[in-house]
């Protein structure tokens, strides 16, 4: 299949919807205009946001931030607590009853709804960031999905890192509504969510990518687009397997650097200046040394990740030994109750394993 890119530094827009009569003509303008207020006939475009995940929640925070209306959803309540704290409008539906709050201290507003259909039916476009592929067709197709809400001139974004199988049965449903749909997974973990840092791998609906464009820039640093649906869950896969299999590579580099003597800070110090130095080393060593994982890609999805990036590269005959060794190591280590705790904690699978051998 053909794959058409193109990459997109990150502007410096935010995003309004103009109504004329009874439809709705989208207009962006520049974060560094005149703080003079907008004409009465300009109303900020509604966002939906689905999961409030570690990824969900400050990536959220950050478009309520810049000033956005968004409405967000997420099956456990309580994790909408930090963005009501952001002192944003809260309203949170309870059958036929809406309580109101507003506060003065964030320039966006928040709302709150029962499902998934009630936000993708109340808003403009819809955001969904789900932990695996299951719950991404759940949350888009399921009983109260998103679908049930969408109809023409809706978009629907999913940012969740799923398989082209995956994101092309969610695109299906979403577009037989007359909807858009675009999926944008993204590169990038907690941190550079809370920093607006994230890298945006999307394909699908142009016209939704351009639409979307000035929240994802608010969200992320760049942007990519690679055409057809399925070809951004393809390269987010292969990012994530090319990352697993580092990490793995990363943890026997400082378990031998140990075991012949030498200090493993050293090694973190000496990586991070030559030819092989990434930021993920420079971050990740000085915790992992001390056998620290603060979760902020938990180990599970890293092996999620690698399993779904070996379903691909077998559907393609691609030989992938680095990452199908990985794959096991991680398996080892959710095997030892480490699933929650930070990818990096795949380190301590290879200690278990020198431990049955001594």
């Amino acid at each position: 299949m053909a794959m058409c890119s193109s990459f997109c530094p990150r502007t410096p827009f935010r995003f309004r919807a103009i109504k004329h009569q009874n439809s709705l003509q989208f207009k962006p303008f520049s974060t560094h205009a005149s703080s003079t207020s907008p004409p009465k006939d300009e109303t900020p475009a509604r966002i939906g946001f689905l999961g409030l995940g570690i990824m969900g929640s400050p990536m959220a925070q950050n478009l309520i931030k810049s000033g956005c209306d968004v409405t967000v959803w997420n099956r456990t309540k309580s994790k909408c607590d930090p963005l009501i704290s952001l002192g944003a409008k809260f309203i949170l539906w309870l059958g036929c009853i809406s309580v109101l709050s507003m506060s003065s201290s964030a320039g966006g507003a928040f709302g709150y709804k029962s499902s998934p259909e009630e936000v993708a039916a109340s808003c403009d476009v819809t955001f969904a960031m789900l932990a695996d592929p299951e719950s991404a067709v759940d949350v888009a197709c399921g009983k109260h999905g998103a679908a049930s809400g969408m109809r023409s001139g809706k978009g629907y974004v999913d940012v969740s890192t799923v398989d082209g199988a995956t994101s092309k049965l969610i695109s299906s449903q979403i577009r037989s509504t007359g909807a858009l749909f675009l999926e944008a997974p993204v590169s990038g973990s907690k941190k550079p969510a809370e920093d607006g840092q994230l890298i945006f791998l999307t394909a699908g609906d142009k016209s939704l990518y351009e639409t979307a464009a000035p929240f994802l820039d608010i969200m992320g640093k760049s942007r990519f687009y690679l055409g057809d649906v399925g070809n951004g869950a393809a390269m987010k896969l292969v990012v994530n397997m090319i990352m697993g299999s580092m990490m793995a590579s990363f943890s026997e580099g400082l378990l031998l650097s140990e075991k012949v003597g030498l200090d493993p800070s050293v090694l973190v110090e000496v990586i991070s200046q030559g030819a092989i130095s990434a930021p993920m080393y420079s971050m990740k060593g000085p915790s992992m040394v001390q056998s620290l994982y603060p979760t902020a890609f938990p180990l599970k999805h890293q092996q999620k990740d690698l399993r779904l990036a070996l379903g691909l590269a077998e559907s393609v005959s691609q030989p992938t030994p680095v990452a199908a060794a990985a794959n096991e190591l991680y398996k080892v280590a959710k095997s030892h109750g480490l699933s929650d705790q930070d990818f990096s904690a795949v380190i301590e699978a290879l200690k278990v394993k020198l431990q049955q051998r001594t």
